[in-house]
This record gives C-alpha cells, sequence and structure tokens, in this order.
C-alpha cells in the first residue's frame, strides 16, 4: 500500500555516483566513495525544494560491498520503511555490485513502498557525470504514485530488483534484465512511464540478516569451462563451504572434470544449485531447479538466504 507522506529518505553507501578524479575528463582513473550524500543532493537544485532527508550508512567502493553493511542497509531501510511520513527509500550505490543489493533487499523486505537504488558509471567530477540526472530521476520514481518494490533507477530506465545485471563494464546505459525481460518502466522528465508490475512478493523479514558477517554461511560461486579442474572445489569443501552455486555452460551443463567433487559435495548435504553463466536465458528440462532463472550472483543470495531461514 503507498504511504500518504511526503518525504524521501536517501541513503549514501558511496560507489562511482559518489567518486572524484584529478581530472575532470577522467572517467575511469578515479576514487569511489569520496562525496557525502548530502552533498549528492545539494549539488542537484531541483531537488531543493523537495522534503528529502540525507544520511550516510557507508562510504565504499561497491566491489568491496560486504555482508555486515548489507544487514545494516537492510535494517535501516525497514526502519525508515516503518515511518508514516516517509514515501520512499532512494539508495546510493555503486554500479559493480548494484544487482546483488537490490536482489537481496527485495527478496528480505519485499517492501509496499519504493526503494530506489540509483548509480553512475562517471564519477561526480566528470565533465558529463551522470549521477546527477540519475539520483534527479530516482527521486522522482521514488515519489510517484503506485510505485512499490526495489527497483534500480539508471539512465532513465526502472528496472527489477530481481531482474536487473550490470552489462556492460563502461556504457552509461550499463543495465539490462535477466531472464528474457525488460525495463519495468521509463523515466520521462521526471514522470515514470511503467510497462509491467513492479516487483511484489513475502518479505523474508531484515531481522533475517545476522549484522555479524562471520555468521553468514559460506556459499561460492565456481564457474564451469574449458579445462576446467576440481582441486579449487576440493579445498573448499575441505575448508568447509556450506553452500555451491554452479555458473554451467549453456542449458546447465558441466564439465565432467567437476562432476566427481560436486557428487561428493552433495552426497555430504551441502546443497549445489545450478545456473547459467550465459546472459540471457534460464536452464529449461532436467537441470533446471531453484537457480534454474537466476544469474550465479542472485542463485548465490538466494542460496545464503535458504541456509539462514533453516536456522530460525
Amino acid at each position: 500500500m503507498q504511504s500518504a507522506g511526503q518525504t524521501i529518505v536517501i541513503i549514501g553507501t558511496g560507489g562511482t555516483i559518489a567518486g572524484a578524479s584529478g581530472s575532470a575528463t577522467d572517467n575511469v582513473g578515479y576514487t569511489a566513495g569520496q562525496l557525502s550524500v548530502a552533498s549528492l543532493v545539494a549539488a542537484i537544485p531541483a531537488l531543493a525544494a523537495q522534503p528529502l532527508e540525507a544520511e550516510q550508512l557507508a562510504q565504499l567502493d561497491s566491489k568491496d560491498m560486504d555482508h555486515g553493511t548489507w544487514a545494516r542497509l537492510a535494517r535501516r531501510v525497514q526502519e525508515h520503511l516503518d515511518r508514516p511520513e516517509v514515501r520512499g527509500i532512494v539508495i546510493t550505490h555503486g554500479t559493480d555490485t548494484l544487482e546483488e543489493t537490490a536482489y537481496l533487499l527485495q527478496r528480505v523486505l519485499a517492501p509496499g513502498k519504493p526503494v530506489v537504488l540509483t548509480a553512475a558509471m562517471r564519477p561526480a567530477t566528470a565533465i558529463q557525470a551522470d549521477g546527477p540526472q540519475n539520483l534527479l530521476d530516482a527521486v522522482a520514481v521514488a515519489g510517484a504514485d503506485g510505485v512499490r518494490g526495489v527497483v534500480a533507477v539508471v539512465a532513465g530506465q526502472a528496472w527489477s530488483g530481481l531482474e536487473v545485471r550490470k552489462v556492460h563494464s563502461y556504457r552509461l546505459d550499463a543495465f539490462e534484465a535477466g531472464a528474457d525481460a525488460g525495463p519495468l518502466a521509463v523515466v520521462e522528465e521526471g514522470q515514470p512511464r511503467r510497462f509491467r508490475d513492479w516487483p511484489a512478493g513475502d518479505a523474508l523479514g531484515a531481522s533475517l540478516l545476522p549484522e555479524d558477517a562471520s555468521a553468514w554461511p559460506w556459499v561460492e560461486v565456481l564457474g564451469s569451462h574449458a579445462g576446467a579442474d576440481a582441486r579449487a572445489l576440493d579445498a573448499w569443501r575441505a575448508a568447509g563451504l556450506q553452500g555451491l552455486v554452479l555458473a554451467c555452460t549453456g542449458n546447465g551443463t558441466l564439465h565432467r572434470a567437476l562432476e566427481a567433487s560436486v557428487q561428493t559435495l552433495t552426497d555430504a548435504g551441502v546443497p549445489v544449485w545450478r545456473t547459467t553463466r550465459c546472459a540471457q536465458g534460464r536452464i529449461v528440462g532436467a537441470a533446471g531447479g531453484a537457480a534454474a532463472a537466476l544469474s550465479p550472483w542472485a542463485a548465490r543470495i538466494e542460496l545464503m538466504l535458504a541456509l539462514l531461514a533453516k536456522r530460525r
């Protein structure tokens, strides 16, 4: 149900959108997470008259996102969602792991209000920085009527938190949706034009996530590829691996050199899920399962959540 409140809370976690470089023409040699979220908001005159709150939860390069930060973020977002005066949340984030954070938050919170992640491919110091427009669009989506769930708003498009994937290393429009899906909406002059339903589902609850990072189950992703070798997998098993996601070739196929070690892991009671390493599509047929339509990274999160739920 959409809140009657008007306040948009903007939570900063760092990323390229808050990055700075020594040269305005350098779009790659920058340091992420240098500017505060308050300064990002202050740099956009169009946001000055809006009822906003800005707070800094973290200041990191999203390649270094960690489980403890995820737990703190989920709890803080839920606290703001519970406030009747809050209409929606915007989270500034790095692009590298945005898809993982979005998936986690949607599965854990499944919010009835909008939770909008936004990011940038160029640092804030760039001549043509993309962060300001992305942030402005994210605030517009968070304040629009009828929006709910976790979405990512980048380059004028809104993506489902359950589907969004980073597919390009440099382009400004670096995101698409997996599972052969398209964007949920486009943002046109501050108004979202919706094509599909906003994300929905049952909330697992932020309390499921341990604040102590060492209490999270150890789940890894292993890719199948030409010349695969099982020694790394055997080492993980010996070290206490608790779950494995296989990024398989094609329609869930696995190199024969890995089969015996995977079977040993399964026989020991360690869950093994299969995904495809292909950028689009899903595993069809007998090789499918719980992760058939998920990216390897979303599958890893889903498996961690399943293991955490068993502890309840």
